[in-house]
């Protein structure tokens, strides 16, 4: 693969890239146990933003369904995949790299686009603060975890 610095061309060696299932599916398993931490810590708070009540158990009243946690399964191996896919094309091969650039898509594609979504529906900043910083943290530990294979 050729590479310009300055004005010059140069020729370097890049990890053949291929789309590892195993890789995605752990890098998204990681982030997605994550979140459950995330959320576990700020659960009242992140409650109180989004304008739920808790019930009896600590979660949300009505929140019986498995449904949302599916969702954010499937959420994440999309989101990991994706980022598998520009780790590739864009020849980041370590883990620091991954790290990086993992918490610069969290930071500068997801988080704006949690931050327009709460503005519209006029939620509560804090919301915006504690989703966004799921997506920087989360996306941080995906490309970790991809460039750790």
């Amino acid at each position: 693969m050729m590479k310009a610095v300055d004005g010059m061309f140069y020729f370097v060696e890049v990890k053949e890239y291929r789309l590892d299932i195993v890789n995605v599916l752990v890098a998204a398993g990681a982030a997605w146990i994550f979140g459950a931490a995330w959320y576990g810590i700020l659960g009242r708070q992140w409650m109180a933003a989004a304008g739920l009540k808790a019930g009896a158990n600590g979660r949300p009243e009505g929140s019986n369904s498995l449904m949302p946690f599916v969702l954010a399964a499937f959420a994440m191996i999309l989101v990991a995949g994706m980022m598998r896919h520009m780790f590739g094309m864009a020849g980041i091969i370590s883990v620091g790299k991954g790290a990086l650039a993992g918490a610069g898509t969290g930071l500068f594609v997801v988080a704006p686009w949690i931050l327009i979504n709460n503005a519209y529906a006029l939620r509560p900043f804090l919301l915006t603060l504690i989703d966004a910083g799921y997506a920087v943290f989360g996306c941080a530990i995906i490309g970790a975890v991809l460039r750790t294979f």
